[in-house]
């Protein structure tokens, strides 16, 4: 069994808006119902983020991600569907999903190049080459596997079977010579965008790699769950997973002894000196990061957890990824009356990621931050340069709970500045993104409402 979105997207936005949503928000935001009739958000013709890496990167990347589990286990051989692939749905799935998941098949066809299709209602269910996507009620999940928002489990047709083989070493991945199927389980009863995310991650592991790497900021397979669709990297990883020249049951050298030519046959721009070997990454860092992540921790206990990743990537001589996602979470975690020391952090992990493949997104979402305090600070210009700057990232990474996040913070910011018409547009047009994104307009107006009272306080700090 592998579960990689152990952090939601409700998480995420909450730390990088800081006070401008209460732990019962995010709770609410986490468990309120979409309903269908709602949505309007569209996210237009796919636009993911090219492979920018060194194709003798991308072999690194691709060995650790294939034969090593999330929990450090070592996978010995490696497995894939052999042939075409068919999904099938199970449990209450609704017409969003029902488009999603059929947007997702259809990037899969055409950028991983792989043969997979959609069984119909009507069609006979096949013995092999066949994954279960069910949905299932999230309290039902959390009580077998409280840290998961969703997970991928082989050799099971759904969940009945995987209660019956909690236990066994069927479902033991480390086992699989040849996957022959597998259940994707969803919760149903979450918000759009989180069920949309989920289906992106766990299809992509139950035909591709099972482990995610934080050092990735260009992937999915990153449990700092910033990028949310799949990326034009996934796409290539899949791509090479069932490439004819790879075959279940082989090892790691024999994979690993194929894998140049086939990232150069299918990536050519892609054929040029290797960079600087990110080393291992130390399972004391993953744990650090991990509790300071974790919204069942206190904030003492993610303020700690935060410090800890810090000191070991300064002990590791780290200057990527690692680095700019422990600085981050030290500076939204630190008291207040570090704010300049926070700051600096900020702007330094923003840095980093400025010199990464994919970490343009991760810059969005750190301006996205700034856009905040600049907003209660009351310097509301500095907001429509931060807003304006990240909106493309949003759109073009189809975050839509981050793009009405965006959409509410620069109309705060046009209302103060006497612009009441334009805001109020800017208001509605964003309600269709933040009803897929949070789940129904009481959740969305619960959001805007927190932002809305950031300027107030703002506007009464400026009148003393």
């Amino acid at each position: 069994m592998t579960g990689s979105r152990r952090v939601t997207l409700s998480l995420i936005l909450a730390a990088l808006l800081g006070g401008c949503a209460t732990s019962g928000d995010v709770a609410r935001l986490q468990t309120e119902a979409p309903a269908p009739e709602m949505r309007s958000y569209e996210p237009g013709r796919p636009r993911p983020l090219p492979p920018r890496r060194p194709n003798a990167d991308m072999v690194q990347d691709f060995l650790e991600l294939g034969f090593n589990m999330e929990s450090g286990r070592e996978i010995p051989r490696f497995s894939r569907f052999e042939g075409p692939v068919q999904i099938r749905t199970r449990g209450d799935i609704g017409p969003l999903a029902q488009a999603d998941l059929d947007r997702l098949l259809g990037r899969l066809r055409n950028e991983a190049r792989l043969d997979i299709t959609r069984l119909r209602s009507a069609d006979p269910v096949p013995e092999e080459n066949v994954i279960t996507v069910e949905f299932v009620p999230r309290r039902q999940m959390r009580a077998v596997v409280p840290a998961a928002a969703c997970f991928v489990v082989p050799n099971v047709d759904g969940w009945d079977d995987f209660a019956a083989n909690r236990r066994s070493p069927v479902i033991d991945w480390t086992r699989v010579t040849q996957r022959r199927k597998a259940a994707v389980f969803v919760p149903a009863d979450t918000t759009p965008q989180e069920i949309r995310d989920c289906l992106h991650e766990e299809i992509a592991q139950a035909l591709g790699p099972l482990n995610d790497l934080y050092r990735l900021t260009d992937s999915v397979f990153n449990d700092d769950n910033f990028q949310t669709t799949l990326t034009g990297f996934d796409m290539l990883v899949l791509r090479v997973w069932n490439a004819p020249e790879l075959r279940s049951g082989m090892r790691r050298s024999e994979v690993a002894a194929r894998l140049a030519p086939i990232f150069n046959r299918l990536n050519p721009s892609g054929r040029r000196s290797a960079g600087r070997d990110p080393g291992e990454t130390p399972r004391d860092w993953v744990e650090a990061i991990e509790q300071a992540l974790s919204s069942e921790n206190g904030l003492a206990q993610r303020r700690e957890g935060a410090m800890r990743a810090l000191d070991l990537a300064r002990a590791q001589d780290w200057g990527g990824s690692r680095l700019a996602l422990s600085l981050m979470l030290t500076a939204r975690l630190a008291p207040r009356d570090r704010g300049d020391a926070g700051l600096m952090a900020l702007l330094t992990a923003a840095e980093i990621y400025r010199g990464l493949p994919g970490g343009e997104v991760h810059v969005a979402h750190l301006d996205m931050h700034l856009a905040v305090q600049a907003l209660a600070t009351g310097q509301f210009e500095m907001v429509l340069e931060l807003t304006d700057r990240a909106r493309d990232m949003a759109e073009r990474t189809e975050n839509a709970a981050f793009l009405a996040s965006l959409g509410f913070i620069r109309a705060e910011a046009l209302e103060a500045l006497d612009q009441a018409e334009r805001a109020e547009r800017l208001r509605l047009d964003s309600m269709a993104a933040a009803r897929y994104g949070f789940g129904s307009d009481a959740a969305a107006r619960a959001r805007m409402d927190e932002i809305a009272r950031l300027t107030g306080a703002a506007i009464r700090v400026a009148s003393r």
